[in-house]
């Protein structure tokens, strides 16, 4: 006989084990480079210590102000340079090519970053919690450092989508450089550095503009400086993450 037999689907528990095999491996081989670990879990800390601890007093609702600022701030960097220079630079490599053509699922390579960034971003969390809870005098009950935890480990999600679309724009060797551009204006505009009260009018009508913002106001609630409905703010890095999501799919469908 001729006819040609459609090879059999992988069973389901096969497809969970690629997945997590993809996960592991990215999980891995990121927090293995301190090249990339180290800028990304020292850079906020850093900041914090210098500006949340040094120069204010110990416990104060400035330093728990910038506690919530700065994981939010923290918090972005595995996103978008994580995953936004990572494909950059592998899709430049052809890895990216080869991650095609091998017998795994399709979004496996994507959602292995995403684990990738939501693990670093929770180290980030911690090592800020760790600092603002001893040296920083910041005191938070269980269900806030929870909170906490589950805003890093979430937020991360909609900066790992704008990583997503600029890696596709840019080759690799630029891809840093762009994203610093996104990555520290966008922390300025979003009142991380500096309250929003402090920006001149037009600057903090368009701070709900950016999806930092968003976070921001949920790092804040999660402290116990804000009050009122969260819905709003997670709808907000909901759509962008979506919207994002699907012009960096797009792109990548287009030009691989």
């Amino acid at each position: 006989m001729n006819a040609t037999t459609a090879p059999a689907a992988m069973p389901p528990r096969r497809v969970l084990g690629a997945y997590l095999a993809e996960a592991r491996s990215e999980c891995l081989r990121y927090l293995r480079a301190p090249s990339f670990i180290l800028p990304m879990t020292l850079f906020s800390t850093v900041f914090y210590l210098m500006f949340g601890v040094l120069l204010n007093h110990p416990g104060s609702d400035a330093s728990r102000y910038l506690l919530a600022s700065y994981t939010a701030f923290g918090v972005m960097g595995p996103g978008l340079f994580g995953f936004g220079a990572s494909l950059a630079i592998e899709r430049d490599g052809g890895l990216l090519t080869l991650k095609r053509a091998l017998p795994m699922p399709p979004g496996a390579y994507l959602l292995g970053k995403m684990m990738m960034a939501m693990v670093a971003a929770s180290l980030v969390v911690v090592l800020l919690l760790a600092l603002g809870l001893t040296v920083g005098g910041v005191s938070l009950g269980p269900a806030r450092v929870l909170a906490m935890l589950a805003v890093g480990a979430f937020g991360v999600l909609p900066f790992c989508a704008l990583g997503m679309f600029v890696g596709t724009l840019i080759k690799g060797q630029g891809a840093p450089g762009l994203l610093n551009l996104v990555y520290l204006p966008m922390a300025f505009l979003s009142g991380l550095w500096l309250p929003i009260s402090m920006l001149p009018g037009a600057l903090q009508t368009l701070a709900p503009v950016w999806p930092s913002y968003h976070l921001n106001q949920l790092t804040l609630s999660a402290v116990g400086l804000r009050a009122g409905s969260l819905l709003p703010h997670v709808l907000a890095l909901l759509a962008f993450a979506a919207a994002f999501l699907l012009l960096a799919a797009r792109r990548l469908r287009r030009y691989g």
